[in-house]
């Protein structure tokens, strides 16, 4: 009834008074990206100066954020909105429990907290809180990063994030008294911690420091070292370096049992890794096991000298397989199957194989010779993901749906069996939910999924507002997962669809491939296709559709908002890259030639700038309404690319509907933002999407 309720409000809500916008000023430059014959006007350059240091451009963004505020608060039932969010946002959840040394370490939030909270719970014991973050910042912005314990669950090590930027400091806590050793590391990110299975110390990934600031860097000459507790960072000793390989970054991992470290090696985002491997007792340096960043080789545990790896070498959907750590020969162990294997754990002495079977997740059990015994039993339709290795036999794993809030399970390998050990409880009731899976054809005829959900009491029998979301890039799959923003969306009345595109991972490195470099296009192809596809089923209309996505989703928004802006009635770019000429100018854009290509060569440089969302922005047509949204201290990509998008748009003679853009303060890319930013935000979207796709009218 309270969804119903909300629903009719927000649809009697009285419409925005059509006013025009006086959009801020945007000075104009005469730069110009000249490259191999072909001249590139980039009047809006200025734009990507860092915002903490230039006035200039922090007085843009002061402006900006004025008018869209202004605008913002003209929306019917924005209030409503948030306050819901609100009211759903206010349950207890839970992370994936880690167990040392017959410790568990996990993550709780009560509701509203800011920053999920850790706790340690020694066996027989209550739960108590090793590690409360909201304290840190007054704004809520300072997050608990990641968090790794030692092998005897005696020491943490932890990463603190400030303001959601990628780079962290890592200190060390004693999980007896809750207090911090002196230990500290700093210019560390895209790394992990691989404590030594003594407790001594830990190998970590950090960069060179630089003369010059963070945030806009380029990331190069990535290193391994070794850090020995009760010393000073400088004190630590190098392990691994690639000097001749600037661009190769890499991370350390201990096996469970000690004895090995490995080193992963890779160059871009793409799963194409070398593997090095050192005895640790012996002291031995990294020598070389695996050669070449031609395949993924992700290690799922290890028994002895042997060690077991998924892998896509002469397997794009994946396998498992046995490598001895002596002699790198290769035995295959789980062949490769119609489903897409994303992750394999050793556990105890199975091996559990999470794949993907048309984006949803089927998890397998064998045997370690990979004799199958069964299938591990999920709670229904929808995601999985866990199953850390362990020694005993048992792990835990997590699993959401759309209409399904995160559940903990614990699961014992030994017996196949899986039970419920944590559940979140959200005010709904998920039985009010209907969700189903539809195939849409694309432009070449390729057969793309798609999930749809709503309220099971939405009349079919006419269309409805629909927000439509994808990434499509860097071989990330999109699943089925909960989120109350998009609960919200629905319980109103609107149509929630995510269609799997290729670029991603849900078939495989072939759907990847499909969907990168010189293939790009069919990305945008897809997604235009699933929206079309929403209108022939009559589930909407043109009038009615919204898209959303974020960073390389941001730009898959931009470039098919370019390409077709009469499908969409509003557009929701988040953090995109849309400047696809300049993008590998800073910080993590250089890994991104793996989806993007390289636009040092002219094949890609011409490629790119066909779609590039910033460069090909249609003036003269009528654009949807369009709220661009960014953080001012995003280090991922940068928020010069928004910055220059909207700049350019709002130059545009794009139509009457506003193309605003929403920038928030002491915000990254998106981890580590706090609740209260994550609901503000949300509101402002659903309010914004709501009114132009006739939701809230």
């Amino acid at each position: 009834m309270r969804s119903i309720l909300l629903a009719v409000a927000l649809m009697s809500a009285a419409p925005v008074l059509a006013a025009p916008i006086a959009y801020p000023a945007s000075a104009t430059g005469n730069d110009v990206e000249a490259r191999h014959g072909i001249s590139v006007p980039d009047p809006y350059r200025w734009l990507e100066a860092d915002v903490r240091t230039d006035q200039k451009v922090a007085d843009w963004v002061t402006a900006q954020n004025k008018v869209t505020d202004a605008y913002l608060a003209t929306l019917p039932k924005r209030d409503a909105i948030r306050q819901r969010l609100t009211e759903l946002y206010n349950f207890e959840r839970f992370g994936i429990p880690r167990v040392k040394g017959g410790v568990q370490f996990f993550t709780r939030n009560s509701g509203l907290q800011n920053q999920s909270v850790l706790y340690v719970q020694a066996p027989g014991g209550e739960p108590r809180v090793l590690i409360d973050p909201n304290p840190w910042a007054k704004d809520g912005a300072t997050a608990l990063a990641e968090w790794e314990p030692s092998a005897d669950g005696k020491l943490l090590a932890y990463a603190v994030q400030d303001g959601g930027t990628d780079w962290r400091t890592i200190k060390v806590r004693d999980v007896a008294s809750g207090q911090d050793l002196p230990d500290m590391i700093e210019w560390s990110k895209f790394g992990r911690v691989a404590w030594k299975k003594d407790g001594s110390g830990f190998y970590y990934s950090r960069f060179p420091e630089t003369a010059g600031p963070k945030y806009l860097a380029v990331s190069l000459n990535q290193k391994i070292y070794f850090h020995r507790l009760g010393t000073p960072q400088a004190a630590d000793s190098l392990v691994f370096e690639t000097p001749d390989h600037p661009k190769r970054g890499h991370f350390a991992q201990v096996t469970d049992d000690g004895r090995w470290l490995i080193i992963i090696t890779s160059e871009g985002t793409d799963d194409r890794y070398e593997v090095r491997i050192a005895d640790i007792a012996k002291g031995e340096k990294p020598r070389a096991l695996v050669t070449g960043l031609d395949f993924d080789w992700s290690l799922a545990g290890s028994v002895g000298d042997t060690l077991y790896f998924r892998t896509n070498k002469a397997a794009p959907r994946g396998r498992i397989v046995a490598m001895n750590a002596l002699t790198a020969a290769v035995t295959e162990v789980v062949p490769e199957g119609a489903a897409t294997l994303t992750s394999a754990s050793l556990v105890g002495n199975r091996l559990v194989a999470e794949t993907l079977e048309d984006a949803k997740s089927v998890v397998r059990l064998h045997e370690r010779d990979g004799k199958p015994i069964g299938i591990v039993p999920l709670p229904g339709i929808g995601t999985a993901g866990g199953f850390e290795a362990s020694d005993d036999g048992v792990t835990h794993f997590a699993f959401a749906s759309f209409a399904t809030p995160g559940s903990i399970w614990r699961y014992d390998a030994n017996s196949n069996s899986a039970t419920v050990v944590r559940e979140a409880k959200v005010a709904f009731n998920p039985a009010d939910y209907s969700v189903s899976q539809v195939f849409y054809p694309s432009k070449d005829g390729t057969r793309v999924p798609m999930f749809v959900a709503h309220r099971k009491d939405l009349d079919l029998g006419k269309p409805h507002p629909a927000l439509l979301y994808a990434y499509g890039g860097f071989n990330i799959s999109q699943t089925p997962q909960f989120s109350v923003s998009r609960l919200v969306w629905m319980e109103m009345g609107g149509v929630f669809a995510l269609a799997n595109i290729r670029g991603g991972g849900e078939y495989g490195a072939a759907w990847h491939d499909a969907g990168r470099l010189l293939k790009k296009q069919n990305v945008f192809d897809d997604f235009i296709a699933a929206g079309e596809a929403l209108i022939a089923r009559g589930l909407t209309t043109k009038g009615q559709l919204a898209i959303q996505g974020g960073s390389n989703g941001g730009l898959l928004v931009g470039a098919v908002t370019n390409q077709r802006p009469d499908l969409f009635a509003a557009a929701l770019p988040a953090v995109g890259v849309m400047d696809m000429l300049r993008y590998a100018n800073w910080t993590a854009g250089r890994y991104w030639v793996d989806d993007y290509g390289d636009v040092t060569k002219p094949e890609f440089f011409r490629y790119n700038l066909a779609y590039s969302p910033y460069h090909n922005i249609r003036s003269g047509k009528d654009y949807p309404a369009v709220l661009v949204t960014t953080a001012d201290t995003d280090d991922r990509v940068v928020p010069g690319h928004s910055f220059k998008y909207a700049a350019a748009l709002q130059a545009a003679k794009a139509g009457d509907k506003p193309h605003l853009i929403r920038i928030e303060t002491r915000a990254g890319h998106g981890s580590g933002k706090p609740t209260d930013k994550i609901i503000a935000e949300a509101a402002d979207l659903w309010a914004f999407a709501g009114y132009w796709t006739g939701l809230t009218r």
